[in-house]
Order: structure tokens, then C-alpha cells, then sequence
């Protein structure tokens, strides 16, 4: 593939990555966003989890493209 390609892979990814940790906040997760409190600890349920696994997702893919992105040079 070629290199262009990869860049905008990887921004997009990059973008993505940013956005589910930022959502992911102690202070003002999504529990809290509707009147949870959040002071104790829970676990992740429903869209919290979801957002979690999605971050990894995103986490895992963004280094597989960037060791590609490397061989393919």
C-alpha cells in the first residue's frame, strides 16, 4: 500500500484513539455524565465497557498499521 494511505490511517485511528480515552475520564465518565456518581468503584457495564474494548481495539490497530506502515517503506 502506499504510504499516503497509512498516514490516513493512522490520523483517523490516532483521532479515534484521543476521542474514546477523553470519554473514558475519571472525573466525568459517561456514568457520571447522567447523574452517576462515580465517587466508589464499579465496573464497567453497558457503554463504558463497550467504549473500553473499543479503545483497545483501536489501541492494537494503530500499531499493527504503524509496523506496516514501517515494513512497506
Amino acid at each position: 500500500m502506499n504510504n499516503n494511505i497509512w498516514l490516513i490511517i493512522q490520523s483517523v485511528l490516532s483521532v479515534l484513539i484521543v476521542v474514546s480515552i477523553l470519554l473514558q475520564s475519571q472525573g466525568s465518565g459517561l456514568g457520571s455524565a447522567w447523574g452517576g456518581g462515580g465517587e466508589t468503584y464499579h465496573t464497567k457495564r453497558g457503554v463504558e465497557k463497550v467504549l473500553f474494548n473499543l479503545t483497545i481495539v483501536f489501541v492494537v490497530l494503530f500499531a499493527v498499521t504503524s509496523i506496516a506502515s514501517l515494513l512497506t517503506k
